[in-house]
């Protein structure tokens, strides 16, 4: 009769299990890590969409910077009537929840004082329909020259900036199921989307 130890080594009846035991983690992270690739691509995207409608919103309605829309570059500037507007005179303004920085050598205060914060949150609640995480503090709107536009012009906004709308860098976080033990999030870079001004006026879009 063989030794006890002996007809243990030699039985084979368990290992299809044991070798299904050493595998089932590798397959369980494999899985989980295909389903955090496809739910880290859907917060993307979300975050892509939100910035594409927020700059189809602000295009379309009142300008973050009021002072910008209403500024006249005849009056305010060495420009006639019909003049395109000059890089000299009018760079960039940028807005976030709090307020507007301007960028070039021609600022006046009126740009950068008087932010409208109800055409802003309109375009913080359009993207937030798109990503709800999002937070105003999140966002930032720009308005660089683009050439467009007529000094002068009687028919609304004397420029057509390149309107961009962006989502600020760590804003949007997203957090894979396998670190949900550990409370750890991934953070995202920015995202952005860029138009030109249309009418510039109002408070509806489609």
């Amino acid at each position: 009769m063989r030794p006890a130890f002996v007809r243990l080594a030699c039985d084979t009846r368990a290992s299809s299990a044991a070798e299904f035991a050493l595998v089932l983690p590798l397959l369980i992270i494999f899985l989980l890590g295909m389903i955090d690739v496809g739910r880290l691509m859907w917060t993307w995207n979300e975050a892509e969409k939100a910035t594409q409608m927020g700059v189809r919103y602000a295009v379309a309605t009142d300008m973050v910077p009021t002072g910008l829309q209403n500024y006249s570059f005849v009056v305010s500037d060495i420009l006639t009537q019909g003049d395109t507007i000059p890089t000299s005179s009018f760079g960039s303004v940028t807005c976030t929840s709090t307020s507007c920085t301007c960028a070039g050598s021609n600022c006046p205060a009126a740009w950068t004082t008087n932010p409208n914060t109800t055409a802003f949150n309109a375009i913080v609640a359009r993207m937030q329909s798109f990503l709800p995480q999002l937070t105003a503090a999140g966002v930032q709107v720009s308005y660089a020259n683009s050439g467009l536009g007529y000094a002068g012009d009687p028919n609304g906004s004397d420029v057509s900036p390149l309107v961009t709308v962006s989502i600020r860098p760590n804003t949007v976080t997203f957090r894979p199921i396998t670190f949900a033990l550990f409370r750890t999030t991934i953070p995202l870079p920015s995202f952005s989307a860029a138009l030109t001004l249309e009418d510039g006026q109002g408070t509806v879009s489609n």
